[in-house]
């Protein structure tokens, strides 16, 4: 059963990474959803969930196929993406890819294949104790500091300033994941027209 920390926590990861997609559908060229288009290369960044005393999130790409021709250049493509993303930081916990079959008119069908990153971070790393505590003490001599939430969840401020850094925190992080797969895909796209 999900713990009241568990709960706002997911709540504010979800602020997080909806910013994040707005941010991204902004800089880039948006699409429906969650999804956004960057150098023919479509980016979706799912909601978050509570899964184990841990928040759980996806990031996708499409493998941009008509730029790639046939499963064993598609399985390439995806064997070097997966071999620049595990050595990079933040790690994903799962790389895989996906066949997704589109059916939007009911007489049409599309294959698509995805790269699927499965990211999970334990509740107690989306906030540092000395951040809060620094915020806190700030907002306590009267500064004012507008990214921090009233929850009606949160009794005191410091519960505030937790929700403020979990949701920036995961924001920073989603940023910097799909920042390590834009570049992977420039990579890969760039070697194969070499």
């Amino acid at each position: 059963m999900p713990t009241m920390k568990g709960l706002l926590f997911n709540q504010f990861a979800a602020e997080g990474l909806n910013s994040l997609v707005e941010e991204m559908q902004s800089k880039y060229t948006t699409k429906k959803g969650r999804r956004f288009n960057h150098n023919n290369v479509t980016y979706e960044v799912s909601r978050p969930s509570l899964n184990d005393g841990a928040i759980e999130y996806e990031i996708s790409s499409k493998i941009p196929e008509d730029e790639i021709k046939g499963p064993k250049e598609m399985q390439a493509y995806f064997t070097q993406i997966k071999k620049i993303l595990s050595k990079g930081k933040p790690k994903p916990e799962s790389i895989e890819m996906e066949n997704i079959v589109w059916d939007s008119k009911k007489n049409t069908e599309k294959k698509r294949d995805y790269v699927k990153l499965l990211y999970k971070l334990a509740l107690d790393d989306l906030f540092d104790d000395k951040v809060v505590a620094k915020r806190h003490e700030s907002i306590l001599a009267g500064n004012k500091e507008d990214d921090v939430p009233h929850s009606i969840s949160a009794f005191t401020m410091a519960g505030n300033v937790v929700l403020a850094d979990v949701r920036n925190t995961i924001q920073n992080i989603g940023r910097a994941n799909l920042d390590n797969l834009i570049d992977a895909n420039k990579q890969i796209k760039t070697a194969l027209k070499s």
